[in-house]
C-alpha cells in the first residue's frame, strides 16, 4: 500500500471510530433522561439474601465467612452451588456467574443480594445481566471493588438504587453493620453519614487515613462511582459511568501513586470528570509511598490527587470512610446527598429504600 493510500485509510479509520464513542455517549445521556428511579424495599431480620460471586473464584474460607457474617446481621444467606464454581481465576464461566445473579433477581423469596465478593469479572457480564428482570423485581443489591461495575450499570439502566457497601466476607467492622443497617433496614430523613473515628486516629501513623480539603465548597447532587480502576475500564463504553451533576464518589487498593495519576488523567481527559459537582475520595488503601521508599522523582499519592483534582475546581475531599479497609460506610448510588467538604460530612437528602 503506498504511503497516500495508507493515510487515507488511516484517517478514515479513525474518524469511524469516534462514531461509536459518539453513539455511546448520545445513548448514555438517552439513558439517564428516560429512566426512572426505584426504590427497593428495606431489608429486614429475618429475609433471604442472595450471595453471589460475580468475578474472582471464592475459597471455602470466604464462603463461610459471608455466611457468618449475613447470619449475624440477622438474614438467611442463600448460595447456589455455582457461587464455588471454578473456571480459571473466575468463579464459574461469564455464563454461569450472570446466571446464578440473574436466578437470585427472578426468585421471589429472595429480597435482596449482597455480593459474596469481587475481583476482576465483573464487567465480562455486564451484557448479560437481565435489566428486564431487575426493573420487574427491583431488591437491595450491594458490592464494591469490581462490583462498582454491576452497581452502577444497573443504576443506569434500571433506575434501581443500588449500594456500595462491604461485601459479605470482610462484613464484619460493627461500625460497617450499623451503617448499612441506617441506610438500608431502618433509614431516616436527612441522614448524615458517620466517618468512622477508629480511622481518623490511624492517620498518625497511616497517611492513608488522612483527611483533607482539596477544594472547600457544598454541593448536591447524586452518589455514584466507587472503585477507580473499575470507573476508569468502563469509560468508553456502553456502561461508563456519568458523572455529570453528581457526587464523584472514588476509592482503590494496591495502586501506586502512577497508576492513580494515570486513571484520574484518562478520566480528566474524557471530560467526565469536570462535569461533577463533588468528589470524594475514600481511603486508598495501599496506594501510597512510604516516607522510606520516597525519592526526588516520586510523588505521595496527596500530590496527585491535589494536583490532578485541584486545577477542577470542583468541591472535593479525601479520607472518608469507604474503600478497601475494615470500616466501611454504605451509600446509595443514585441518590441526592449533599456534601460539605468542609466538615467532611455527606447527607442523604432522601431514603434509600421504601
Amino acid at each position: 500500500m503506498n504511503r497516500r493510500n495508507f493515510l487515507n485509510t488511516g484517517i478514515a479509520l479513525s474518524l469511524a471510530s469516534l462514531i461509536p464513542a459518539k453513539m455511546t455517549a448520545k445513548n448514555n445521556r438517552a439513558e439517564e433522561m428516560n429512566k426512572r428511579t426505584i426504590k427497593p424495599a428495606r431489608l429486614r431480620p429475618g429475609d433471604k439474601i442472595g450471595m453471589t460471586a460475580p468475578g474472582f473464584l471464592l475459597s471455602e474460607k470466604a464462603l463461610q465467612s459471608s455466611i457468618e457474617n449475613l447470619t449475624q446481621l440477622g438474614f438467611e444467606p442463600v448460595y447456589s452451588d455455582k457461587i464455588m464454581g471454578r473456571h480459571g481465576y473466575f468463579s464459574g464461566t461469564d455464563q454461569e456467574r450472570a446466571d446464578d445473579f440473574n436466578n437470585m433477581i427472578k426468585n421471589p423469596e429472595i429480597k435482596g443480594i449482597i455480593f459474596a465478593a469481587g475481583g476482576y469479572g465483573c464487567t465480562r457480564i455486564l451484557d448479560m445481566i437481565d435489566y428486564k428482570a431487575i426493573k420487574k423485581n427491583p431488591k437491595v443489591i450491594m458490592g464494591f471493588s469490581d462490583d462498582t461495575a454491576p452497581i452502577n450499570a444497573i443504576y443506569r439502566k434500571t433506575g434501581l438504587i443500588t449500594f456500595h457497601g462491604p461485601v459479605a466476607k470482610i462484613f464484619e467492622s460493627e461500625y460497617s453493620r450499623k451503617q448499612f443497617m441506617d441506610v438500608v433496614m431502618y433509614p431516616t430523613d436527612n441522614y448524615t453519614i458517620e466517618n468512622s473515628a477508629e480511622d481518623l486516629l490511624k492517620a498518625v501513623d497511616e497517611k492513608i487515613y488522612e483527611r483533607y480539603t482539596i477544594t472547600p465548597g457544598k454541593v448536591r447532587g447524586e452518589l455514584a462511582g466507587g472503585n477507580l480502576s473499575l470507573i476508569s475500564a468502563m469509560t468508553g463504553t456502553p456502561h461508563q459511568i456519568s458523572f455529570k451533576n453528581k457526587i464523584a464518589m472514588i476509592e482503590d487498593v494496591g495502586e501506586e501513586p502512577y497508576r492513580m495519576d494515570r486513571m484520574l488523567t484518562q478520566l480528566i481527559a474524557s471530560g467526565e470528570l469536570a462535569k461533577a459537582r463533588g468528589i470524594v475520595f475514600g481511603v486508598n488503601n495501599d496506594c501510597d509511598i512510604s516516607e522510606k521508599t520516597r525519592t526526588a522523582n516520586s510523588f505521595t499519592l496527596r500530590e496527585v490527587i491535589e494536583d490532578r483534582i485541584k486545577p477542577l475546581n470542583i468541591p472535593a475531599v479525601h479520607g472518608l470512610s469507604f474503600g478497601h479497609i475494615g470500616n466501611n460506610f454504605t451509600f446509595p448510588i443514585g441518590i441526592e446527598a449533599e456534601l460539605d467538604t468542609v466538615s467532611m460530612t455527606i447527607k442523604l437528602l432522601e431514603k434509600a429504600v421504601r
